[in-house]
Parts: structure tokens; sequence; C-alpha cells
């Protein structure tokens, strides 16, 4: 399958309105992103995964003062899939309210519904160490 420029530019839109939603405390309009059945896999953080779009709100709800008070997302990468799908690796940026800064990288099954385009997937993967631990071989 291929991706039209419109379809692109809705993936990434899309992508970006999380953190404007959750900047925003505009929680109950996570629908909006994520479809009902969604898996919000938190695992490289340590914690068990999220199942549906209300979980992850709630987990929001529950994070309270510790969310970050702006979300920034970067480096947007959009692929077609066979199957109708596409899927998205983007970088984000999650600035503290004191000041510090945490970097993730995005994984996203992105899949067109009836509303529009909606993730599926959002595998979020911290990152702590410079080129992924990587040193040069030879």
């Amino acid at each position: 399958m291929s991706l039209t420029l419109e379809d692109r530019l809705a993936i990434t839109e899309l992508v970006s309105l999380h953190g404007h939603l959750v900047d925003d405390g505009s929680l109950d309009r996570l629908e909006e992103v994520f479809t009902p059945d969604a898996v919000y896999d938190l695992t490289g953080f340590g914690q068990e995964p999220l199942f549906g779009a209300a979980a992850i709100r709630d987990a929001g709800w529950a994070l309270g003062a510790a969310n970050p008070v702006a979300h920034h997302v970067t480096n947007v990468v959009v692929t077609a899939s066979a199957d109708g799908r596409a899927q998205v690796r983007s970088k984000g940026l999650g600035v503290k309210a004191d000041g510090s800064c945490g970097s993730v990288t995005y994984d996203d099954t992105v899949v067109r519904t009836a509303d529009g385009w909606r993730i599926s997937h959002r595998k979020l993967s911290p990152r702590r160490t410079p080129l992924s631990g990587k040193t040069k071989s030879g």
C-alpha cells in the first residue's frame, strides 16, 4: 500500500496531537489519537502495557503533577505497510516542571478508521545511552 501526501500529513499531525492534548490536560480527547483497543507499551520503563484509550487516559490522570509540562515530538518517519497500516517512528522530548528533560523513541502502528488515522499500538523506548550503547568495532 502506498500513502498519499495527505495521509502522511494526517499521520504526522496525529502523532503531534498527542502532546498537545496531554499538555493541555485534555485527556478526555485521547480517543482522537488512539483506537479504543490501543496498546500503550511502557515495558521499557519497567511498567506493564496499558490497554485501551481509557486506560491511557486514567494513567495520565493518575500520574498527575509528575507528568511532563511539555511533550515535544520530532524526527517523524512514516512508512507504509502492505496490510494498509503505517509504521511511524519519532522522537519525543519531555520537559518536567523542574526543567529536567527526558528523551524517548515512539514506535507507533497507525490504522485508518472511519474517524481518520489512529494509533493502535505505541511503544515507548527511553533514550538513556548515547549511540544506543554501540561502539566502533574493528
